[in-house]
């Protein structure tokens, strides 16, 4: 009981995370308007603090190898906290960018020091317990909007949502020093854990795991980014079908992921992770190439749901490569996640010289490279399934 509760606690902290994410998304136009932003500003309030957390997060991750974790999860949500009641109260474009440049990396020491100490619970059971993680994080996306339109149609501003969301992020930090483990197993030096990054990087399987995550990230957050593009410049729709479409991956992503959950009990997870790259690969090329919208539509939401799990399993597959350095795994996604950054640029790139339908079809590498990079070995001996109690 004392497990389930703890994972609980660490799941409703993945839940807020993204509720306050994509709230902050639904508020971008009456933060706009209100503040009097250009794009510009937007773009600047979007790009700074995630340069500053891609630089800050994979040293608070190796903080939590080193005996630090539990004083570094309650610094981090102090901060998240604070950042949010300064973005609810700033009357000027400096302070919320401010409060932005202070939340993104505080998330980080917050959330991803969160997921660390669930993957820590039950090493049998991390595949699972990361396709719950999912889960609740794809529930707080959904919600996040709902909460902002809901106050928006009571009359009230947007600063309320941000305002109660740092008051609950307060409780929530001190909440979790409380029932962060104190991770004193394994306990190493600073210099030691990043000695142990850099070896990390030169062990081949670690590598084609990350490389692996990055590749899969093409059917995940890139095609989610272009989606909505590709419908208009490429489809030929209404924005408002364009939005259609994005609601349709987002809802049926969501219904994959909780349907995940009880699936990883029953199937190991590298074997459901190459079964559905499989289908992947046959579903986009047929979306790319059907004219009609409707069927288009059918085929947006069959990729949102095959999609679920491929980030939950393979990074489960680094911790499972790291046990008991958690930290230090998450420390490596980080650093992966700095060399991804330029996927998506340079995909901009190649639509912007050669047109966006030839950049849609470089994405089909993210499920070819699954069919490559799992081998049977893999599945065979995929110790991170849980076992049958």
């Amino acid at each position: 009981m004392k497990i389930k509760f703890f994972i609980g606690i660490f799941l409703c902290i993945e839940l807020f995370d993204e509720l306050v994410g994509s709230g902050m998304d639904a508020a971008w136009p009456m933060i706009k308007r209100e503040m009097g932003l250009t794009y510009t500003q937007i773009g600047l309030c979007l790009g700074l603090p995630a340069m500053v957390s891609a630089l800050a997060d994979p040293f608070t991750s190796l903080l939590g190898d080193i005996g630090r974790r539990r004083l570094v999860v309650l610094l981090g949500g102090m901060a998240f906290s604070a950042a949010l009641l300064l973005r609810g109260a700033s009357p000027s474009f400096m302070l919320l960018l401010v409060s932005l440049i202070v939340f993104y990396p505080a998330s980080g020491a917050f959330v991803n020091l969160t997921q660390a100490s669930l993957m820590d619970l039950e090493p049998r059971r991390r595949e699972l317990n990361m396709a719950r993680w999912t889960f609740w994080g794809s529930a707080g996306m959904l919600l996040g909007p709902l909460l902002v339109s809901g106050i928006l149609f009571l009359g009230l501003s947007w600063r309320y949502f941000f305002l109660a969301a740092g008051g609950m992020a307060f409780l929530a930090a001190l909440w979790q020093w409380r029932v962060v483990p104190r991770h004193e197993n394994n306990r190493v030096s600073l210099r030691n854990a990043a000695a142990a990054i850099a070896e990390a990087f030169k062990t081949k399987s670690i590598l084609r795991w990350l490389v692996l995550i990055q590749a899969g990230d093409l059917m995940v957050d890139v095609l989610m980014a272009f989606l909505a593009l590709y419908f208009v410049n490429v489809g030929k729709v209404s924005p408002a079908q364009a939005g259609l479409a994005v609601g349709v991956w987002t809802g049926v992503g969501l219904l994959g992921d909780f349907l995940l959950i009880p699936l990883l009990s029953r199937v190991k997870g590298l074997a459901y992770l190459k079964i559905s790259a499989g289908v992947m690969l046959a579903l986009f090329p047929a979306f790319l190439l059907v004219p009609w919208f409707w069927l288009k539509l059918v085929l947006v939401g069959l990729l949102g749901f095959f999609n679920s799990g491929w980030y939950a399993i393979l990074q489960a597959q680094i911790y499972e490569m790291l046990p008991g350095r958690s930290g230090t795994a998450m420390a490596l996604f980080n650093i992966s996640c700095l060399a991804g950054a330029i996927i998506p640029v340079l995909l901009g790139f190649i639509a912007e010289t050669y047109g966006l339908s030839v950049s849609m079809w470089l994405l089909l590498s993210g499920p070819l490279a699954m069919l490559l990079g799992i081998r049977k070995k893999d599945i065979c001996f995929d110790r991170s399934a849980p076992s049958a109690g």
